[in-house]
Order: structure tokens, then C-alpha cells, then sequence
């Protein structure tokens, strides 16, 4: 599809930075009062909750960087080495020249041992990152710098926005990745209904790289997200300051505590804002105010861990085929390869 065809039909506008970098960004008048929607719609009920895609602004973004290289955090680590230890094995699963598209955006070690593996094989290599977050135009920077047939277009918009337009976009063969054990923030019925929009959305040409992390020990899950330091709690409160800052709220963080526990039923960890007193807030954007009692809980963010048959039944069922599954021992966590 031409650029002009997707700006006019998918409401994206072009930039271009660079010879070899530019972005997509919806128009305003698709995203406008986003932010402002989701957080009166999921703070004005008797459930209250955050979605942990706000999470990601600039501070946001750092924390989070800084939080994947804690000790007590083995998430980052494990898949980087399981990513090592299969970078062969994966590239013989490759055919021809394909473009690297990933749901999330970085210049991280993960994304460069993928791009490394491309290097080595094509003449060109082309990237597309898709993520809400406009960081996405800073951190493909050092990329461009350190991969000479490198080129980026960046989409700047929700994983399913970005989706439709790599759907559109061209008949080139995608390797799609999804790392991180991102997978497992989504509720069990929306996870499913994602990969069922990832799978529309593949060519049969195309290739889908997943982490995704497996249960274990409880003490080991619970401190990967509530680590000594205190930098994950930093994180989830930043959610409510980046509230103050956007929407005008005056959440008062000191009145606020970071709690995680692993929900044994569901089989997943989940992350929450308790509220340390009774307390009235107001977020002007929003057009709202409300009540939180002591020791309210706000949900933020939930990590679903997986078991092998589990993963094997989703995908089964999603539509997608297994071409590969790889996994560590020491600290149970797979790569799943798959096609349509």
C-alpha cells in the first residue's frame, strides 16, 4: 500500500526523520482523549483499575529499563539467553528476506541478537516497531547508527492499530516478535482474541516469535515484582504522577502503597496501588471525582504464567501452528515459533 493510500484509508500520518527512518502516527482525531476515556471508564466503578499500557511514558520507559536489570527480576536475563542459545536454530526456520516487526519498541539486547541474525543473511534489513509510546523515535536512534542496511518505520499507535497496517501494508515476509512475556498482562478471553488478531493479520509467508514465562516458585514471582530496591513500586506509582501531570488529578503519592501477590487460582501475579487512607480524588481531564477507602485496591497490572500443554492448547486453538518451542530449565520460560 502506498503512503498515501495508508494515510488516506488507515488515518495515518507520515513522518519522515531520516533517509532511512520515519514513523506512522494516527491522526489526532483518532486518538484524541484516550487517555482521559480509559481512566474515568476503569476508575469509576466499584473495581478499580489502571491499565498498565499507561505505564509507559518517558519516566515510565526508564524505570522500566531499570527494572530489567535487577537481580531478583529473571525475566529480561532468561530470555536473553534462551534468545542466545536458539539465534541458529531460529534462522534456519527462516526463508528469503524478512522484515523484523516487533509489538513493543527498543534498541534492547533482544531486538539487536534478532537484528544481528538478520545481518548476517540479507542485504537489507527492515524494521518495523510498533508502540504507544513516542520514546519509539529516540531509542531507534542508536540502531540506525550501529546497523549500516538498517531501516525503521516506526508505527506509533496500540499493538492492534499497527497490526492493520502491517496487514496492509505489503506482500514482504514478517517476522513478527513478542517479548517479554508481554503476552501475559492480557485477561485470559483478550489474550485469546489477540492472537487471533495477530494470526488475521499474517500472511502465510510470515513467521510469530513469543516469550512466555512459566509458573514457579511463589517467593521467586512475587519478588521479580516487588524487588528490594523499590524500583518496581517507583514504576506503578509513577502511573498516578503521570495522571497529575496529563489529566490535572491530584493523587497525593505518599498516600499510596505497591502491592503484588500471585493469584494461585488464575496463575498469575498481580500488581496493585492500595490506597493508606480514605481519600477523595479529583481528575479534572476526566471530568471526575471519587472515593478511596483505606486499603482500597487500584489493579494495575496482572503477568499470567503459562504451562507447556496450556500453551500448546492456545495456540492450537488460536489457529497458529508450532513450528518451534524452546525452553529454559533452570528458570522455566519458552520461545514459541509459529506460523498461520
Amino acid at each position: 500500500m502506498s503512503t498515501s493510500a495508508i494515510q488516506k484509508t488507515l488515518g495515518y500520518e507520515n513522518h519522515t526523520i531520516t533517509p532511512r527512518l520515519n514513523y506512522f502516527k494516527p491522526c489526532k482525531k483518532k486518538t484524541q482523549q484516550t487517555f482521559a476515556q480509559e481512566v474515568a471508564l476503569s476508575l469509576g466503578g466499584p473495581f478499580k483499575s489502571i491499565s498498565p499500557k499507561f505505564f509507559y511514558d518517558d519516566k515510565g520507559s526508564l524505570l522500566f529499563e531499570r527494572i530489567c536489570s535487577l537481580p531478583e527480576y529473571y525475566l529480561t536475563r532468561t530470555e536473553i539467553g534462551l534468545l542466545k542459545q536458539i539465534t541458529h536454530e531460529l534462522a534456519s526456520h527462516l526463508t528469503g528476506d524478512m522484515r523484523l516487526v516487533e509489538l513493543g519498541s527498543g534498541s534492547s539486547i533482544k531486538t539487536r541478537l534478532i537484528l544481528d541474525m538478520l545481518d548476517n543473511s540479507q542485504s537489507k534489513i527492515e524494521y518495523f516497531p510498533i508502540d504507544v509510546s513516542d520514546i519509539i523515535k529516540d531509542s531507534c536512534r542508536q540502531l540506525l547508527y550501529d546497523y549500516t542496511k538498517l531501516h525503521i518505520t516506526g508505527i506509533i499507535d496500540t499493538y492492534h492499530g499497527g497490526l492493520e497496517l502491517i496487514k496492509e501494508y505489503d506482500e514482504t515476509p514478517n517476522l513478527i516478535i513478542f517479548l517479554g512475556s508481554s503476552f501475559g498482562n492480557f485477561e485470559e478471553n483478550d489474550g485469546f482474541d489477540f492472537l487471533q488478531k495477530i494470526n488475521s493479520s499474517m500472511k502465510d509467508s510470515d513467521l510469530f516469535l513469543i516469550g512466555l514465562d512459566l509458573v514457579k516458585n511463589r517467593d521467586i514471582l512475587e519478588n521479580a515484582y516487588d524487588d528490594s530496591q523499590k524500583i518496581t513500586a517507583d514504576f506503578n506509582l509513577n502511573v498516578l504522577s503521570r495522571m497529575n501531570k496529563e489529566l490535572g488529578a491530584n493523587f497525593d503519592l505518599l498516600q499510596f502503597s505497591h502491592v503484588v501477590k500471585f493469584n494461585e487460582e488464575k496463575k498469575r501475579i498481580e500488581m496493585y496501588l492500595k490506597s493508606n487512607k480514605n481519600q477523595r480524588v479529583l481528575i479534572p481531564e476526566c471530568d471526575m471525582e471519587f472515593s478511596l477507602y483505606k486499603n482500597e485496591l487500584i489493579h494495575t497490572e496482572h503477568s499470567h504464567k503459562y504451562s507447556i500443554p496450556g500453551i500448546k492448547k492456545l495456540f492450537s486453538e488460536s489457529g497458529f501452528k508450532i513450528h518451534a518451542l524452546w525452553q529454559n530449565k533452570d528458570m522455566p520460560y519458552v520461545l514459541v515459533l509459529c506460523s498461520i
